[in-house]
C-alpha cells in the first residue's frame, strides 16, 4: 500500500525534539493494521520470542520490567490477539522492524519526518517499531525509554501521561544514571500524585504524541480493545545522553557524587568523550558487550528482540 503524505502532522516550526509534542497521522487504514495481517505477524514474532504480555492486572504501579512476570499471559500471541476484546491483556509485538514485511512500514514513517529531524537532532538510527495490542481497561504501567518515540493511535482509546524527559520530581537523576548503565528500572517508581505534573492525551484514532528519550509515561486503556503503534529511533543526541548517565552511575559505584546530566556541558564533553573512547577500546580488544565506540557506524535498526525488557536497543 502507498503510504498517504503527510504520514505525521505537527507543528514543525516549534517542535523541539527534546519537548512533549501531541500530534496527528494517517495509518489508521494502512493495512498492516488490519487483523488478519497482525495476527499473521504475531505467529511470526512469538516464534522469534519477540512478543511481550502481562495481564489487566498489573497497574501503573507494577514494576514494568517484571510485569509479565509477575502478571503472566498463559495464552499464545495468536489467541490473545484473536480474542483481544475480551483476554484481559496487554501485549506489545516488539522489534518489528526486524520482520521483512514490517520493516517497509517502520522505513515509511521515520523517513518521511527525517529530513525535518535532521536539521535539529542529527543522527537518525537504530529504527525500531513496537505495536500495542490491549484490552479494555488494561494499564501500561509507569516507565521510561531511551528512544525518541510516536506514538500513534490506530484504534480505540486511551489516556497516555508523559512527563518532561528532564523531570526530576517524576524519576531521580540516580533513577535514570542506574537505567542507562544497566536497564534497571528499579527506582523508577509510580506515585498518584505524579498525574497533576503530567501532558495528558485523550488518545483516539489518528491522534498521537511525540515522547523524546526518557520521557516517563503511563496509559489506562479506554473501554475497549487498543491498537497502538511505536515508532522509535536514537540519534547523536540521545546516545550521548545515555552514555552520560552510564558514567554518572559508575562514578557513583565509586562513592561520588555527579551534576546532574547537562548542567555542566563542558565536562558532559570531554567525560563524554573519553568514555566513548574507552568503550571504543574495549570493543576493540573483545571486551565490549555491543557499545558502539568512537568512529563506529550506528546500525539503521534496532534488532535485538530481547531488547524490550530493559529498553528498545541496546547502545
Amino acid at each position: 500500500m502507498q503510504l498517504s503524505s503527510p504520514l505525521l502532522e505537527f507543528p514543525s516550526t516549534s517542535f523541539d525534539p527534546w519537548r512533549v509534542s501531541e500530534l496527528r497521522h494517517h495509518l489508521g487504514d494502512h493495512p498492516l493494521f488490519a487483523k488478519p495481517a497482525l495476527m499473521e505477524l504475531a505467529a511470526r514474532l512469538e516464534q522469534r520470542r519477540s512478543v511481550r504480555a502481562h495481564t489487566a492486572q498489573a497497574t501503573a504501579g507494577t514494576a514494568f520490567n517484571h510485569a509479565p512476570a509477575i502478571f503472566p499471559n498463559r495464552r499464545t500471541a495468536v489467541a490473545t490477539l484473536d480474542d483481544i476484546d475480551n483476554a484481559g491483556v496487554w501485549m506489545s509485538l516488539l522489534n518489528v522492524q526486524a520482520d521483512e514485511i514490517y520493516r517497509e512500514l517502520v522505513d515509511g514513517v521515520l523517513d518521511s519526518v527525517k529530513p525535518m529531524l535532521d536539521k535539529l537532532d542529527p543522527g537518525m538510527c537504530y529504527r525500531g517499531g513496537w505495536i500495542f495490542l490491549t484490552s479494555p481497561r488494561a494499564v501500561t504501567p509507569f516507565h521510561m525509554d531511551k528512544e525518541h518515540n510516536f506514538i500513534l493511535q490506530i484504534k480505540g482509546r486511551k489516556t497516555l501521561y508523559v512527563w518532561e524527559p528532564d523531570d526530576l520530581e517524576a524519576v531521580s537523576e540516580e533513577a535514570r544514571d542506574l537505567f542507562h548503565a544497566s536497564h534497571s528500572r528499579d527506582l523508577v517508581a509510580w506515585r498518584d500524585a505524579l498525574r497533576a505534573r503530567a501532558h495528558v492525551f485523550q488518545l483516539e484514532p489518528g491522534m498521537g504524541a511525540y515522547m523524546p528519550a526518557t520521557s516517563p509515561h503511563m496509559v489506562e486503556n479506554g473501554d475497549g480493545a487498543s491498537i497502538t503503534a511505536s515508532f522509535t529511533y536514537y540519534t547523536h543526541s540521545t546516545i550521548r545522553n545515555a552514555r552520560m548517565h552510564a558514567l554518572h552511575q559508575r562514578l557513583r559505584q565509586m562513592g561520588m557524587q555527579p551534576a546532574r546530566v547537562g548542567m555542566h556541558p563542558w565536562w558532559d564533553a570531554f567525560s563524554g568523550a573519553l568514555y566513548s573512547g574507552l568503550l571504543g577500546l574495549q570493543q576493540a580488544f573483545g571486551q565490549g558487550r555491543g557499545s558502539a565506540g568512537v568512529g563506529e557506524e550506528y546500525s539503521r535498526y534496532a534488532l535485538d528482540p530481547a531488547a524490550r525488557e530493559g529498553s528498545h536497543a541496546s547502545i
